[in-house]
């Protein structure tokens, strides 16, 4: 079970509540919806057909060759897309005000491989919650091949994590069908559940008959009517599962294992020492903040601190308000981690990998 982890009370916090206002304040004075708007509907559109063109262009065998390689690497970006800029958002119910429409889009996770209980408890409840709190945090809990956070125990092989850590982010969404149904059985023991009561039975049927769909249609369809071979299909799934997953794991890492973010320890009583906002900010940075490709690419997760601070809020948005938080955090004297470039975020956590993966010193 889920240790009690107690943050302090936000109403003896007067951050919270003044930028809690002032964002409140930015949607309403300029009367625009915290949702999706046209440029999020023209994104969705567009991450969709990244994905899917090239899946029907399989069918017709008129790109063959260096031309396929080039089909599964598009793939893998309209995948690693899908996940970032459309599935994220409608699964933190940020893309519309109706619940059945962020379901509806929230599925699309399953035509990519993943699944939606599965994303909603590690994501949304362990993740979002217990933000680089080891032990809790699923995205920061890699061992043992890699030590993510200053509490984890330190192996000899840590020393070169460095070096090998990009190669196995490639491997991010390949073992998705393996690791669902670990993760299902793991987190239902837990007793979590995202949305109401937990149906144990339920979940695992929804779970297997999306896991059967999904490999009817990345497997089964591409070997029966298509031209290429069965290796080929399962050569090119690798490809695009690799760029993926590559992609999607690295942009994460630049959120939360990066140089001034910090890794905190709750104390035996389960109490943190902040507020959960201020958690998150001292948790998060941000990269890239002015690159538009980048922005509009990873759906907004170069701005990880308005995401963590506001989910609800459709990432179209976080630029805006960025500007708000900012503003605010410094007022309050609160750090506002920021890595002005896309590369510089890398080299920062080229850095961070190599800090934790030293032989720690014993005081």
């Amino acid at each position: 079970m889920i240790p009690r982890i107690r943050f302090q009370n936000k109403e003896q916090v007067p951050f919270v509540k003044e930028l809690r206002k002032r964002v409140n304040r930015y949607f309403k004075e300029n009367k625009i919806s915290r949702n999706a708007n046209m440029h999020m509907v023209i994104k969705t559109i567009s991450m969709f057909l990244i994905y899917l063109v090239p899946y029907a262009l399989i069918y017709t065998g008129v790109l063959s060759g260096i031309w396929a390689f080039a089909l599964a690497i598009t793939m893998g970006l309209g995948m690693a897309g899908i996940g970032m800029a459309v599935m994220h958002d409608a699964n933190h119910g940020a893309y519309s005000t109706n619940p059945k429409v962020n379901n509806l889009i929230g599925i699309c996770i399953h035509l990519i491989g993943g699944d939606v209980y599965n994303w909603k408890v590690q994501h949304n409840i362990l993740h979002h919650t217990y933000t680089n709190i080891d032990g809790l945090d699923g995205d920061i809990h890699q061992d043992p091949l890699l030590r993510l956070s200053s509490e984890q125990k330190w192996g000899k092989g840590h020393k070169f994590q460095h070096i090998y850590a990009f190669l196995l982010y490639t491997l991010g969404t390949l073992l998705w069908s393996v690791i669902d149904f670990i993760q299902y059985r793991r987190f239902t023991k837990m007793g979590l559940s995202p949305e109401g009561k937990l149906d144990k039975a339920k979940q695992f049927r929804k779970l297997l008959v999306y896991k059967v769909a999904y490999w009817i249609f990345i497997f089964v369809l591409p070997m029966v009517f298509s031209p290429f071979a069965w290796w080929q299909v399962i050569l090119g799934w690798l490809i695009m599962n690799m760029v993926a997953g590559f992609i999607l794991t690295v942009t994460f890492q630049l959120a939360h294992v990066v140089e001034g973010v910090s890794f905190p320890i709750p104390c035996d009583e389960g109490k943190v020492e902040n507020e959960w906002m201020i958690h998150q900010l001292k948790t998060t940075a941000n990269f890239a903040k002015h690159s538009k490709l980048v922005t509009w690419y990873v759906g907004g997760l170069n701005f990880q601190i308005e995401h963590h601070l506001f989910p609800n809020i459709c990432h179209v948005h976080y630029k805006k308000i960025s500007d708000i938080v900012k503003a605010t955090a410094d007022e309050y004297g609160i750090i506002y981690n920021d890595n002005k470039t896309y590369f510089s975020a890398v080299c920062s956590h080229y850095k961070m990998l190599k800090q934790l993966g030293a032989k720690p010193v014993v005081s």
